[in-house]
């Protein structure tokens, strides 16, 4: 499917990007998950004007967006925030990753924001290390993992999506979706100016993220949360194995290390625990300091 073309290639602890995505063209609780393109002739305009609305311009979104605007289809994409996200997530993009950005024409939009090569991973537990590279022999050169900061891959992503005249781009918050006879029609947003808007189309995805306001009209998710991710950025620093995504197998649980620029390493430390420490009272510090570093 054209919205699974971003997750793929070899994957290593949680470094993968993960789209949460509902189509709605039927009846509610049925999914369209059996096909890679719409045709035009299959759909009626909304009274918008739009083939397609997309509700979040992340990863999935922006690339769905691009894929269904090149294809001919009219879409209107609803994002709340067009600002550039600032987030720990979607930074490592696999190599099975990058061959479908370019299957999908979308590889330059790992270029001109300082991303990294990658070429594999490598594996610290109790003094001892190895090195797993990506099985990279029978592909071209440029073919590798990517990684870079979240939000300038996300920009570059909405730039291209935009760039198509036929996709219309708006930051809007949408409110709820619109069914009738229990079909999804479109949806009601607000615009900057909170003025509350309604937008139709033949087909409706959602794909806004974990926090979605939706999702609770769609299924009924018991999620669980084990563990949290803190992150934090090391400047001018030295990785064991350049050019490779470090994971340290450590108690309790694991620490990764990646580039996100030419100059910045990202750490992650998973932390165990529905909370994490408080960083306005030097718990987190402290935490860091006296836990995980010494590892």
């Amino acid at each position: 499917m054209v919205f699974q073309y971003l997750v793929g290639g070899a994957t290593v602890v949680a470094s993968l990007f993960l789209g949460y995505v509902f189509l709605h063209n039927s009846r509610r609780g049925k999914s369209r998950r059996d096909s890679t393109k719409i045709q035009r002739d299959g759909l009626v305009a909304g009274e918008g004007g739009a083939d397609v609305i997309i509700v979040g311009a992340g990863v999935v979104g922006s690339s769905l967006a691009y894929a269904l605007g090149k294809d001919g289809q009219r879409v209107h994409l609803l994002e709340r925030d067009l600002s550039e996200p600032d987030r720990i997530v979607g930074e490592l993009l696999q190599p099975g990753g990058y061959l479908k950005l370019v299957e999908l024409g979308l590889e330059d939009c790992v270029k001109e924001i300082d991303a990294q090569q990658v070429f594999g991973y490598a594996l610290f537990k109790d003094g001892k290390k190895t090195r797993i590279p990506y099985p990279l022999e029978n592909f071209p050169s440029d073919v590798a993992g990517r990684s870079f900061h979240h939000g300038r891959f996300i920009c570059r992503l909405r730039e291209k999506a935009s760039s198509l005249p036929n996709v219309k781009m708006e930051q809007g918050t949408v409110t709820s979706l619109l069914e009738e006879n229990g079909m999804i029609k479109g949806v009601r947003y607000k615009t900057q100016i909170d003025a509350e808007l309604t937008a139709h189309a033949a087909l409706t995805v959602v794909c806004d993220g974990c926090f979605s306001n939706l999702r609770r009209s769609l299924c009924n998710p018991k999620v669980e949360v084990p563990s949290c991710f803190v992150g934090l950025v090391l400047e001018n620093c030295q990785l064991p194995f350049p050019n490779h995504g470090h994971v340290i197998l450590a108690d309790p649980s694991p620490i990764l290390f990646y580039p996100i620029s030419s100059s910045e390493i990202r750490c992650l430390v998973d932390v165990p625990g529905k909370t994490v420490p408080s960083v306005s009272n030097g718990e987190m510090a402290s935490y860091l300091k006296t836990v995980v570093a010494p590892q």
